[in-house]
């Protein structure tokens, strides 16, 4: 698997291993605000000026680095941190 990143080493640049909270790109925030919102990867795609497939890579990038293996897990894992502003939060 060359080019990728062993999980750790992403955790530990993050600031995940030390309980820290993980640094997200503004654009990363903005994926998952329109996610949050309902839309599907090729809206927000549409609305960010990326290709649904930069927004599939982006998304499992946001799982890897904090440590969920899927998209529901995601939301929740997003939630717990409080990585969104409360209006953006489901619930």
């Amino acid at each position: 698997m060359q080019g990728r990143v062993p999980r750790g080493h992403l955790l530990r640049r993050e600031g995940l291993m030390n309980a820290e909270m993980p640094h997200l790109e503004e654009k990363d925030r903005r994926i998952l605000e329109l996610l949050f919102q309902g839309f599907g990867d090729a809206s927000v795609g549409r609305q960010l000026g990326i290709s649904h497939r930069t927004v599939q890579r982006r998304v499992g990038r946001l799982m890897t680095l904090l440590g969920v293996t899927g998209r529901v897990a995601l939301g929740a894992r997003v939630q717990e941190l409080g990585l969104l502003p409360t209006s953006h939060r489901q619930g």
